[in-house]
């Protein structure tokens, strides 16, 4: 993917947003993006900085007026080349509504095609609806099946019993 991939069928919805694959001085900015969603499980500048440099090429950021406004990390699942494991999915607030989220999968999805990638999967809990939805209509859009099932119990993923962790559900959509 080059560094100004366009969509053309979502151009008109975010007109002036680019994709490209993040690089190490998006780190910190991908980390104030997934801090200010307040949803999102929170990692360290270090960690978003390190996924930029490794996971790269899975991942995608959009920008607007030269600013990145969204991301997407992602990573190749080893065991199974060809499906891409959706991380996080973020978008700045000031460029939320406007179809940022789906354009990023939408591109990233098309630029990993080349190296094999014909699944997507990733974890959604059950309040976040905002996320079904987005994993749905990239389903639909891809005239893809979408199938749900109980990945993680919270005693999987919490360490305190006292704040315990939504479980979380694993969204697969075949073929992408």
């Amino acid at each position: 993917m080059s560094p100004s991939h366009k969509s053309n069928s979502t151009a008109t919805a975010n007109a002036g947003v680019s994709t490209r694959h993040p690089s190490l001085d998006d780190g910190v900015r991908l980390w104030e993006i997934a801090r200010d969603t307040a949803v999102l499980d929170l990692n360290s500048t270090y960690a978003y900085t390190l996924w930029c440099r490794d996971f790269a090429d899975t991942s995608i950021v959009a920008e607007h007026d030269g600013a990145v406004a969204g991301f997407v990390s992602g990573y190749r699942r080893p065991e199974r080349p060809d499906t891409l494991f959706v991380w996080q999915v973020a978008v700045d607030a000031a460029h939320r509504g406007h179809g940022i989220a789906s354009r990023m999968l939408i591109d990233l999805l098309d630029s990993l095609a080349v190296a094999g990638v014909t699944r997507l999967e990733t974890t959604i809990t059950a309040s976040n609806t905002a996320s079904q939805e987005l994993f749905g209509s990239v389903a639909k859009r891809r005239r893809s099946t979408l199938t749900v099932r109980d990945l993680f119990a919270s005693h999987h993923i919490s360490p305190n019993e006292s704040d315990p962790h939504e479980p979380e559900q694993l969204y697969t959509i075949d073929p992408v």
